[in-house]
């Protein structure tokens, strides 16, 4: 990606794709239709796409610039992640939300985004989130879902994906679920995702004591460099890391949509939690963590 300034002074991010494969004249209209529709995008979550360049040798895309950096970096470094308080990484999280139901949902066709991490979840001064790189985006057409050049992020793709190519909005799901435990806990959450999917794909979760993650504390499974959340605060961090857990359900059609998600972050007043400090991750999914 390269920072570049427009004649009138404009700042753009300018990134330059890989050819698309030889297939000859349909698949470069094709691909042409699709970047214009992403032109066309207009949402505050949503990194606009000024414009693009499509040769047969060089694709070439050009953004808005951001100066705040991707998710990644700011989690990765200590001094920023720490002015990124728990306030700010739930607005994230609710714009993150906002921008992939806006695309699965009020863009016509559809538009499924299949690579989101927190490299191309871009903040701006504001620590507005904005859903960068539509180099991997499609439009999700009704009668097609397969596209074997899919490929995604390793450790946010759907695990659907490592058995078939079938590629349509819950595998956005599965990975908005990803990068927002990631938002929280400071890193990438590795194996704590099979555990969580595998505890919100069964009926009631594991009781076993041996579980690996079943008596962790939930404060610490959250980003250490932080105080930890307290009272609305805390009830909301609960929330989101249960709506999380359900984006990462085993069964694709299980998982909520996005617009269930962002109207779930947008309007519920989560409950307030007991003891924020001795809850577990085995217990966020029962009612008695949280008072009456």
């Amino acid at each position: 990606v390269y920072k570049a300034e427009l004649s009138d002074g404009q700042i753009v991010a300018v990134k330059k794709l890989h050819p698309l494969p030889e297939g000859g004249v349909g698949d470069q209209k094709a691909f042409n239709s699709e970047i214009r529709a992403l032109t066309e995008i207009r949402h505050r979550n949503i990194l606009k796409l000024h414009g693009f360049c499509s040769h047969p040798q060089h694709l070439i895309l050009v953004y808005e610039f951001l100066e705040g950096g991707s998710l990644e970096k700011i989690l990765r470094i200590n001094e920023q992640a720490m002015e990124f308080d728990w306030i700010k990484r739930l607005n994230v999280v609710k714009g993150m939300a906002n921008a992939v139901a806006y695309m699965h949902h009020d863009c016509s066709p559809p538009i499924v985004r299949r690579d989101i991490s927190s490299k191309n979840i871009l903040l701006d001064s504001d620590y507005e989130a904005h859903v960068a790189d539509f180099g991997a985006a499609r439009l999700l057409k009704p009668d097609s879902s397969n596209w074997t050049s899919f490929k995604g992020t390793f450790g946010y793709t759907a695990p659907e994906l490592a058995y078939t190519m079938q590629v349509n909005e819950k595998c956005d799901v599965f990975s908005f679920g990803v990068v927002t435990l990631e938002t929280l806990m400071g890193r990438h959450p590795g194996d704590i995702i099979s555990f969580l999917s595998s505890s919100v794909s069964s009926l009631t979760p594991s009781c076993s004591s041996s579980a690996p993650f079943n008596q962790l504390l939930l404060k610490a499974l959250l980003d250490q460099r932080l105080p930890s959340p307290r009272e609305q605060i805390a009830a909301e961090v609960v929330f989101v890391v249960k709506l999380a857990s359900l984006c990462l359900h085993a069964t694709p059609q299980s998982r909520p949509s996005m617009q269930q998600v962002s109207q779930e972050l947008s309007t519920r007043n989560p409950p307030s939690v007991k003891q924020f400090h001795t809850i577990t991750i085995s217990q966020l999914f029962d009612s008695s963590c949280y008072t009456s």
